[in-house]
């Protein structure tokens, strides 16, 4: 098997990526993973939607110039006025995007505990998470796109939150598409980390054209295809810290929202005691980096011990080595560990692209 190098192509050269001709819009767009994913396949992305203002100033600090992004509360847009803002009509739009924030379903957060409260945002704004599908639903039924695009976690298909997947699934399928749904892993689609999420996609009905999902690489990319300088690391797993994993060469583990991922590059004490000593293993993937463990990721350089730093991070999460994060070190985190990793919606996009648009009479 000839794998070619790991490498994310920077934002300026994205730029420079001539439009395939088709349009993005897309919601709960964070500071911009998913977009620059579509962007990286030669999509437009025309209007976006993302109600956090950090992530609101990464996503324009990245944004092509003649792309809208609208800081409102999702409860307040109307379809009529995305259509107005992009200057399309009804049905034109060629794909409707969407990630609504996930920790209600997430295997690390709090589950069905959290149903039915309000998450309270840096911002002071409050909303239920689990009903936001319900937003993301109703804008697609006023928009007709001719395929749609929701990512969620993979939790949203586990234990009792398959009631909210089952219903989910139900009103994709009532708004007039032909719908599928996959739990993809980043790691078999170029990403150096084991990342899980559910992928729905659907295709309006009337063009008569079946979903496709990305087929997997053949390869993985390891943390030491990422980032060679790294020489050891470490998971801290309720209190057990142990190798990511065996002898052979795997991505990092995934790098989420929120939940027990605590990595480390070498023992060292701190509160909570002596960290034994284990054997190198560079070139295994990474951890899943979660925003909700920020100080607890760690690597060591020839001749020292610190924390990963963002541009590391970047790099594990797949985005572009000059893509802008604003704020502090832990929201740049919490930015990072909320997105897709741009060069997995490369390859959904990329599919849909070739599979399902490129084919519409």
């Amino acid at each position: 098997m000839n794998k070619p190098p790991y490498r994310v192509p920077l934002m300026i050269e994205i730029k420079e990526i001539p439009w395939n001709g088709f349009t993005v819009a897309s919601t709960f767009s964070g500071a911009g993973g998913s977009c620059t994913g579509y962007r990286m396949a030669g999509f437009k992305v025309v209007w976006a939607n993302e109600f956090v203002p950090a992530a609101q100033a990464s996503y324009k600090a990245n944004c092509a110039s003649d792309s809208i992004l609208d800081c409102r509360d999702i409860k307040l847009v109307q379809p009529a006025e995305i259509l107005a803002a992009t200057g399309l009509k009804v049905g034109e739009l060629d794909i409707f995007d969407g990630s609504p924030p996930c920790q209600a379903f997430s295997t690390a957060g709090k589950r069905e505990k959290g149903w039915g409260k309000d998450k309270s945002y840096e911002h002071g704004a409050k909303q239920k998470n689990e009903t936001l599908f319900d937003e993301y639903t109703r804008l697609l039924r006023g928009l007709k796109p001719k395929v749609f695009v929701a990512e969620n976690v993979s939790g949203l298909v586990k234990g009792t939150a398959k009631g909210y997947f089952l219903e989910i699934l139900a009103a994709l399928k009532a708004s007039g598409y032909r719908v599928t749904c996959r739990v993809l892993d980043a790691q078999w689609l170029g990403v150096p980390q084991q990342r899980q999420r559910t992928i729905f996609i659907g295709v309006r009905e009337d063009l008569n054209l079946e979903p496709a999902h990305p087929k997997p690489l053949a390869y993985r990319y390891s943390v030491r295809d990422a980032l060679p300088w790294i020489t050891t690391a470490w998971q801290d797993t309720r209190g057990t810290f142990t190798q990511w994993s065996g002898g052979e060469s795997k991505p990092c583990c995934s790098v989420t929202s929120q939940g027990t991922g605590q990595l480390f590059v070498e023992a060292f004490r701190d509160k909570r005691g002596a960290f034994g000593k284990e054997g190198p293993i560079s070139n295994n993937p990474s951890p899943s980096i979660m925003a909700g463990t920020v100080g607890n990721l760690w690597m060591q350089g020839a001749t020292e011990k610190r924390k990963f730093t963002i541009d590391e991070l970047k790099r594990i999460c797949a985005f572009p080595d000059d893509f802008v994060l604003c704020g502090s070190y832990a929201q740049q985190w919490e930015r990072l560990g909320n997105s897709v990793p741009p060069l997995m919606m490369k390859a959904i996009a990329s599919t849909i692209r070739d599979r399902i648009l490129s084919r519409i009479k």
